[in-house]
């Protein structure tokens, strides 16, 4: 139950439904903004660098990256953990409230599925380029062909990736253009451009809003639901099998599977955070995004940082109880102290720390603190990142063949690149695509206008 007399209106203003759509899709009906062209030119920009490093990685190889014999896994695994991690937020974002029946995510739920599409992108590039031949990715798919017997490794948990990137992929893609089909059509039938009618009306699939319609429309959006909440659990259960399967000091752990999916869920919705502030600031949605969407989003990372503080403490705890000194060295000679100690710390401060601040009602109703915190917690799970792979894999059982890790100029170009990529495709999504689900708002205008009007003492108007 939703109390709007407790918890404040969903949507501000008072509009009307007419009004709903016209400030929603003014981005898409008026000028493009000054700055989105400089905010666009700089992501092209980043995007060139990263081309360039693929092209230098393709030509020349993988070794024109800073890996070595000891830690074969570089940036590459570590910025596409950490992209598969932003991506998971969408889905779960959308899927879970919408299970759960949270009308606040209506408002969020666009901007939090565009960004997972985005970022799945990102992320595939990665394993892509750490192929070496590139080239010859289709091996990777389980076909009928001429190469006899060579078929692909089902028990290889490199495998399970491509399955459950590609499955994950499909169905979030799916799920964010089906609920934009509404929208698209409401785009349809009140432009005066020609071009974008028939470009929307091509991709609203003949949408006419009968009752069959939304029958169907909100039957199927359960389904697909059901189908990705699987998804977000297993598609990052599996990334973290490609580390608890190994023997390296610091990633054999049971914990990993459900550690991995909360810090996917924390990144996602820090990331989200992020995304909704600019929306609010640079398109003036205000009344659409209100202080209580953000404060929930507040609410949900200050419980999954209590996790995750809860799985550091854990890990560190488990190499000190388990009497291995290879776990011990690792954790407490290469992660606490010693080389790593900077990241360490910045990862267990920026993670578990620094969200507790959202305990307060004031920094929650800071904007600006709000969107620090949110860069912060992201920097943060990098930094994890980057501490599971380079630790364990520069400092191993062997003495002899410790060696140290520095990223190359390509590898920092490529994930720079990365950045670009989904900067623009935001600005693409912030420019050409209703940024709020407008059906939905709709929905919960009436629903707020019928509790502020009709909410009468010892009166409950559930969901």
């Amino acid at each position: 139950m939703y109390k709007t007399d407790v918890r404040g209106k969903l949507i501000d203003g008072d509009k009307s439904l007419s009004q709903i759509s016209t400030d929603i899709l003014l981005p898409i009906y008026g000028k493009t903004p000054k700055w989105w062209y400089a905010a666009m030119t700089i992501s092209l920009i980043m995007l060139a660098w990263g081309a360039k490093s693929i092209y230098t990685t393709l030509t020349v190889g993988i070794g024109s990256w800073g890996v070595n014999n000891t830690v074969a896994w570089g940036w590459a695994i570590v910025n596409f953990v950490w992209w598969i991690g932003i991506g998971h937020a969408g889905t779960a974002f959308s899927i879970f409230l919408l299970i759960l029946r949270q009308k606040w995510r209506s408002s969020i739920n666009r901007a939090a599925e565009a960004m997972t599409v985005a970022a799945v992108f990102c992320a595939a590039l990665f394993p892509l380029m750490h192929m070496g031949r590139s080239w010859l990715f289709f091996f990777v798919f389980p076909y009928p062909n001429t190469r006899g017997p060579l078929w692909v490794n089902f028990n290889s948990p490199l495998f399970w990736d491509f399955v459950a990137v590609s499955t994950y992929l499909l169905i979030s893609a799916s799920f964010w253009f089906y609920g934009m089909v509404p929208d698209f059509a409401t785009i349809r039938d009140t432009t005066k451009s020609k071009i974008k009618k028939s470009v929307y009306g091509f991709f609203s699939f003949g949408w006419t809003g009968s009752s069959k319609e939304w029958l169907r429309y909100e039957g199927l959006a359960f389904v697909l639901g059901g189908i990705a909440a699987v998804l977000v659990v297993s598609v990052h259960s599996i990334v973290a099998t490609d580390f608890a399967a190994g023997i390296e000091p610091g990633w054999h752990s049971t914990i990993f599977p459900p550690f991995f999916v909360v810090g996917a869920i924390f990144s996602g919705f820090a990331m989200v955070l992020t995304l909704v502030v600019l929306m609010r600031k640079l398109y003036n949605m205000e009344d659409f995004i209100t202080d209580n969407h953000v404060d929930a989003v507040c609410r949900v990372l200050v419980f999954i940082s209590l996790i995750m503080g809860t799985a550091y403490i854990t890990e560190i705890f488990m190499a000190w109880y388990s009497g291995s000194e290879f776990e011990f060295y690792t954790f407490f000679k290469n992660r606490l102290t010693g080389e790593y100690a900077f990241e360490f710390w910045s990862m267990f401060i920026y993670n578990a720390l620094l969200p507790q601040l959202f305990w307060s009602r004031k920094i929650r109703r800071n904007i600006w603190l709000v969107f620090a915190i949110s860069i912060f917690i992201n920097i943060g799970m990098w930094y994890e990142r980057y501490i599971i792979v380079v630790t364990s894999l520069s400092k191993d059982f062997l003495p002899s063949s410790w060696a140290e890790y520095h990223p190359s100029m390509v590898e920092i170009g490529f994930y720079v690149g990365t950045l670009g990529m989904f900067a623009a495709a935001v600005l693409l999504f912030f420019r050409y695509i209703p940024q709020i689900a407008i059906h939905e708002v709709k929905m919960i205008s009436k629903y707020n206008s019928q509790q502020s009007d009709h909410l009468k003492p010892g009166h409950h108007d559930y969901e």
